[in-house]
């Protein structure tokens, strides 16, 4: 054999993933544990590096979008038994969500969704008044008309969870490349071929562009746009404290510089705390602000006064990789065969990425493709980008 040929055979691979983040990393070892030969490469140092390790745990299939609800009430199932699967802690918590409700217009929506949601198999109700006090100790009481609360939703570590996630993909024969660029993705007409890196060339007729915030400027390289680009949220955690509180508690109600917050406690009794600025401040910048504590923490402390006294141990500012509707992008293009979209995750990949991962490898090797396919179909490139995610 020619001493190409093998050169060749080391560098080709079943599917080559560009991003080992919230998204590419499962998808990973779910293909592998199906027998694929799968790499990932990712410019970062180690798995999650990029804006997992900014995501503060939530886990929830509370969504507007079928196609949201669908894939997270399978991200749901993965995390939820994971420790029972593999005897590893992850961290999840089957904490719950709950929305508070001050307002009839908020009300009004709520429930509208709630006959969407219910549908399709989420388990989530309207509560009173007195019900949500009972959740959320402390709750300021005035105006307060009730809200939704889904118990099978929760959270997870996002370090610990993705961790896990690479440690299972490696064990059944995944590649990972570190520190590695994708330049551009390899084609021959409108046929994917595989990618070109700063450090070589690797060939696949499957390529899976999961490169979060970065995923446009990669597709651009073989003339597919896809409307994503970042903007940034902050967030932050506590010192440990005993609240009472057990949901996530989301705060839907616009502030003078944000749009909505949430908050929870995790299992080590420390709040962790994310708030959606307003306007949007789009870009890649990760430097904490000023505007963020004061912000946050004046919400917070009107929604639950004894959260007044609690000391903020750190902050840190990550991207959500936004769409212009706040739906994810996933598809096979047609224009270019072999090229997988699983991109625009709009700052809820880790929620989402157990259950995209499941339901892609299922497409890409042909099992149960077509109902997975189905699953997805809010997530297709063409559409029309009209609508608007409500409980983004």
């Amino acid at each position: 054999m020619a001493v190409g040929a093998i050169f060749n055979n080391m560098n080709s691979y079943d599917i080559i993933i560009i991003g080992a983040g919230s998204v590419g990393t499962p998808l990973a070892m779910f293909l592998a544990e199906k027998k694929k030969k799968v790499l990932i490469v990712d410019s970062e140092s180690s798995a999650g590096q990029g804006q997992n390790k900014a995501a503060i745990g939530g886990i929830r299939a509370t969504h507007s979008d079928i196609s949201k609800i669908k894939i997270s009430l399978e991200s749901i199932k993965i995390f939820s038994n994971w420790k029972k699967k593999t005897g590893i802690d992850i961290g999840w918590m089957k904490n719950g969500y709950c929305f508070p409700v001050y307002n009839e217009s908020d009300e009004r929506m709520l429930k509208e969704m709630l006959k969407v949601q219910q549908s399709h198999g989420l388990n989530i109700k309207w509560i009173d008044k007195k019900e949500v006090v009972k959740l959320a100790p402390g709750i300021n009481e005035k105006n307060l008309r009730g809200g939704t609360f889904s118990p099978d939703d929760g959270s997870a570590s996002p370090l610990l969870a993705l961790n896990a996630f690479y440690e299972y993909a490696l064990k059944s024969g995944a590649e990972f490349n570190f520190n590695e660029n994708v330049v551009s993705i390899l084609k021959d007409k409108s046929i994917v071929k595989g990618v070109l890196t700063d450090k070589g060339k690797y060939f696949a007729p499957i390529v899976v562009n999961a490169a979060g915030a970065y995923a446009g400027e990669i597709s651009k390289t073989v003339d597919i746009d896809i409307p994503v680009r970042p903007d940034c949220h902050e967030a932050g955690i506590t010192e440990p404290v005993q609240t009472g509180i057990k949901p996530m508690i989301v705060d839907i109600m616009p502030g003078l510089k944000s749009k909505n917050y949430y908050f929870y406690s995790n299992s080590e009794n420390q709040i962790i705390f994310c708030l959606t600025p307003s306007p949007t401040i789009w870009g890649g910048d990760r430097d904490s602000t000023s505007r963020f504590l004061p912000e946050i923490s004046k919400r917070m402390i009107q929604l639950i006064p004894k959260l007044s006294n609690i000391k903020v141990r750190r902050v840190w500012r990550g991207l959500y990789p936004m769409t212009p509707d706040g739906f994810p992008i996933v598809d096979f293009p047609k224009q270019l065969k072999g090229y997988v979209l699983a991109a625009g995750m709009c700052g809820q990949g880790f929620m989402l990425g157990p259950g995209l991962g499941l339901t892609l490898s299922n497409i890409i090797t042909g099992n149960a493709a077509a109902a997975s396919r189905k699953r997805i179909k809010g997530f297709e490139l063409n559409r029309k980008f009209e609508g608007q995610e409500k409980l983004k």
